[in-house]
């Protein structure tokens, strides 16, 4: 019998409270590793404090806010400006994304800076002369800029619960910015790969990322960024202000008009970030806080987790078929219902109680055949083709008093637009590919989304988004998150669950091979690393398994029973960084 959501009221999927025949599973994980020696890989360990991020500057600007007494926070807003000058691939000004904090005592909440569609946007603005989703507009176009929401989102965190005043924490960026940084393996290989797509063809962006001979940087060349120095300074100076009402909006909107962009002063002037309540749930034991929409992450990192609790995957083992098998057919259910119901809830009913909870969960578990997988087109038809992308960035920030902060932030694709915006220095983001240019289409992430993320001015697109927060015994235990696009989410959860099912230390869960499925197009890709009959086992249970390349790049940060903080940086990427003090 085929069920999903859709077809059950939410006072009826409330209602259920027994449902027979799930499978028996232990409501209590087994024993955590913090690392030992006979271990294969070993997390970073610190007393004090802790940052993991993608790039080994910014880690290190966040550890030295640290040093001089800043919380977690301002660590992370620090963090966050100083990504804007040394990962312009998805480090911002421009674009915007999601804050997770969880303070000492134990109070969570959630600061969304989600871009925001221009005013005069409309729901088939990316639609061409046959009806049909016009990629290029919304993505390399100046309309493909939402109104971005970083500064406003990093600024609120910093005034609400950070420790040091807003021009500390942006001087290491205005540094970075003015004498420049060495061009690491990361930026250079971007620069070639996907800068000719997009930098190279809007001259503001050549004159900053490309060498006078019109050949990108290279490794170990300095990139020195005047422009969005000046910008920060302004933003020191003057606060949020600069980037919404002054200087900076005039250029922005300016840039926007003289090339049939829709940002105006308007728009920068009314935006704000928004502060949130987390979803949360349990999960054998832990508590779980993760992005409430417009993130679809929080949502079904927990729905998932609430269907494997019917499943003893500690028994099954990492790595099994039976394991892999469960997993994604819980996945497939998940993204089903993300298609159908997540959106901005400003604008549209999102279910959040329903899809959270374990009477449905559990409704769901009873129709995962561990021996046969379901096709997809049984839980809803269509084949779609996927894009795979990585151009989000995530990093994660515990201080000496146990507060902690996971920010998941983007310009969408690799450098965004490519476009920056006249003089600031700053680069645009391509967020308005998120929302559903044409309902039941998917976008460049092969996600499919539905009318509640269609276009609509001043609406928040839907996004995969993950900052996560997981607590053992009331105390913060894991701070987590990754890039990804549609693969954020199973990313995340196999953190979670190779953590707490299979009893991995925070090193071991960030380098296990991982696997996704999001309900379409019907594949399971996997990671190389899996066995070569574990795969041939998913393929005889109906699974179309498809070997890729790697996914995510996760930024992670365990505490101990007794405060010692154990960080670890994705091998995935090349110039990551944890450390501490």
């Amino acid at each position: 019998m085929q069920q999903t959501v859709r077809q059950l009221s939410w006072s009826l999927v409330m209602s259920f409270t027994v449902v027979a025949g799930a499978n028996a599973a232990p409501t209590q994980a087994p024993p955590v590793s913090y690392g030992v020696d006979s271990d294969t890989f070993h997390p970073v360990k610190a007393q004090h404090g802790m940052v993991a991020s993608v790039d080994a500057l910014a880690t290190q600007v966040g550890v030295e806010i640290l040093r001089q007494g800043g919380n977690a926070v301002d660590a992370a807003v620090a963090v966050g400006f100083a990504l804007a000058v040394t990962h312009p691939q998805a480090g911002n000004l421009g674009g915007g994304g999601f804050m997770l904090l969880r303070t000492a005592s134990g109070r969570a909440t959630a600061i969304d800076f989600r871009e925001m569609a221009p005013g005069h946007a409309s729901r088939d603005m990316f639609l061409d002369k046959q009806g049909n989703a016009d990629s290029k507009l919304s993505l390399t176009s100046h309309l493909a800029s939402g109104t971005p929401g970083t500064v406003a989102g990093l600024a609120l965190a910093a005034q609400k619960y950070g420790t040091l005043p807003l021009s500390t924490l942006l001087a290491p960026a205005i540094k970075l910015a003015r004498d420049g940084i060495p061009v690491n393996d990361a930026l250079a290989d971007d620069l070639k790969t996907y800068g000719k797509e997009v930098l190279i063809t809007h001259p503001n962006s050549k004159a900053i990322f490309y060498k006078p001979d019109g050949t990108p940087w290279q490794k170990g060349d300095r990139l020195v960024q005047k422009n969005l120095a000046h910008s920060l300074q302004l933003i020191a100076r003057q606060g949020p202000d600069a980037f919404y009402k002054g200087e900076i909006a005039d250029e922005i909107a300016g840039e926007m008009a003289q090339h049939g962009g829709l940002i105006s002063k308007a728009d920068l002037a009314a935006y704000r970030a928004v502060e949130r309540q987390p979803i949360s749930g349990t999960y054998r034991g832990y508590e779980v806080f993760s992005m409430p929409p417009p993130s679809s992450g929080g949502i079904h990192i927990v729905q998932i987790l609430n269907i494997l609790e019917n499943f003893d995957l500690a028994k099954m083992g990492f790595g099994s078929a039976d394991a892999m098998q469960v997993m994604a057919e819980a996945e497939k259910y998940a993204y089903a219902d993300r298609s159908e119901y997540l959106g901005d809830p400003d604008f549209v009913k999102v279910p959040w109680q329903a899809l959270t909870s374990k009477a449905y969960a559990k409704t769901l578990a009873q129709q995962i055949d561990v021996a046969k997988a379901r096709p997809s087109s049984e839980i809803k038809p269509g084949k779609l083709e996927p894009y795979e992308s990585n151009q989000t960035t995530h990093f994660s920030v515990v201080d000496k008093q146990g507060n902690a902060v996971a920010v998941t932030y983007t310009l969408n694709t690799y450098f965004g637009s490519g476009i920056v915006a006249g003089k600031s220095g700053i680069l645009m983001n391509n967020e308005m590919d998120d929302f559903s240019a044409k309902p039941g289409t998917p976008n460049v992430y092969g996600l499919v989304g539905g009318e509640a993320n269609a276009v609509q001015p001043a609406k928040r697109p839907l996004s995969s988004m993950s900052p996560t927060i997981v607590a053992k015994g009331g105390k913060t235990w894991l701070v987590t998150g990754s890039p990804g696009g549609s693969r954020i989410i199973t990313t995340v959860l196999q953190m979670v669950v190779n953590s707490i099912d299979f009893g991995m230390n925070v090193a071991e869960a960030t380098n296990a091979p991982r696997f996704h499925h999001q309900w379409l197009p019907d594949q399971l890709r996997v990671e190389k690393g899996f066995s070569p009959d574990t795969l041939r086992l998913l393929e005889a249970k109906g699974q179309h398994v498809k070997v890729l390349p790697s996914m995510g790049s996760t930024q992670s940060i365990m505490i101990g029973p007794d405060g010692m903080l154990y960080g670890a940086s994705d091998p995935r990427s090349i110039d990551d960084l944890s450390a501490g003090y």
